[in-house]
């Protein structure tokens, strides 16, 4: 019998963002430091800034024997679905179950830095599932919806394997259980860092907070939970909102809260560890290991 998805992706993963400009030794050190630990599956983003994403899972798959890498996420404005679908399939080929494709509508600067038109999410995404399923399903690995809203979260019920929610409290995962219902995969991002020291901890969130807050599609959620525009004040965001997105303390008090996010209704749940490279999240990650694996 098959592995399920979930069964291979585990109760934990990582999530990575690591620019191009970090040398590709130090993004395979990462790789292969998370398998070691035990996580089970390695999350990494695609930007602008970033390794092209089919490649970067080819040279991290390669350089591994046993993690599941997954898109988290790579636009559909980035490749058209033919293109996807050759490039998907060559890898599932190559390394059976070990990728999955998560695909999210990116954000109207991003799409229009790419000389894009930034066109209605859920309209836009269904169209482009639809030009994947022309191309059959067969030898395809599973793909997921970065999806935070209800309408995004129903389609990806209905036409993906689940969804894949970043930037988001805890309170979200229990809305987004509700909207997947139980068998679609809910992999949430949850940000970390583990430090005791709150200046510390404020200063490398203020940073990290005030990309994601400037982007509608993230603000627009958030006030959907009852957040305040005062607490989502880019260059200011409220202490609530800050230790609602951001996990930190001891190790054992960031675990609870990646601990609050399963008993919420995540299956898996992906761990993004603030830090200057990849090397100090690693560092992170080994810290949490015992508390999570």
């Amino acid at each position: 019998m098959a592995t399920s998805l979930k069964d291979r992706l585990g109760s934990v993963g990582v999530w990575m963002n690591v620019p191009a400009a970090v040398p590709l030794a130090q993004l395979r050190d990462a790789a292969r430091a998370v398998e070691e630990l035990g996580y089970g599956a390695f999350w990494y983003a695609e930007t602008p800034l970033t390794r092209e994403a089919l490649v970067q899972a080819s040279l991290m798959l390669a350089a591994t024997e046993r993690l599941v890498f997954a898109t988290g996420i790579t636009s559909i404005y980035s490749r058209d679905a033919i293109a996807l679908h050759a490039g998907a399939a060559a890898i599932e080929e190559a390394f059976p179950g070990r990728f999955v494709v998560g695909l999210g509508v990116s954000h109207a600067p991003a799409v229009e830095s790419r000389g894009h038109d930034y066109g209605r999410p859920v309209a836009t995404m269904r169209r482009y599932l639809d030009a994947l399923d022309e191309r059959g399903a067969e030898g395809s690995p599973p793909r997921v919806l970065a999806a935070l809203r209800r309408r995004m979260l129903e389609l990806a019920r209905d036409r993906a394997a689940g969804a894949h929610p970043y930037f988001v409290p805890v309170e979200h995962t229990a809305r987004a259980r509700a909207a997947l219902g139980e068998g679609p995969l809910l992999a949430p991002e949850v940000t970390v860092v583990v430090e005791p020291d709150a200046d510390r901890v404020r200063e490398r969130a203020h940073r990290f907070m005030k990309r994601y807050l400037a982007l509608p599609n993230y603000r627009n959620n958030l006030l959907e939970l009852g957040y305040g525009e005062d607490d989502l004040a880019p260059d200011a965001p409220s202490d609530r909102v800050l230790d609602d997105m951001v996990a930190w303390g001891e190790a054992d008090a960031v675990a609870a809260r990646v601990r609050a996010h399963h008993e919420a209704g995540a299956d898996h749940v992906c761990v993004q560890a603030l830090a200057d490279g990849p090397a100090g999240a690693v560092e992170q990650l080994r810290a949490l290991a015992p508390l999570l694996l």
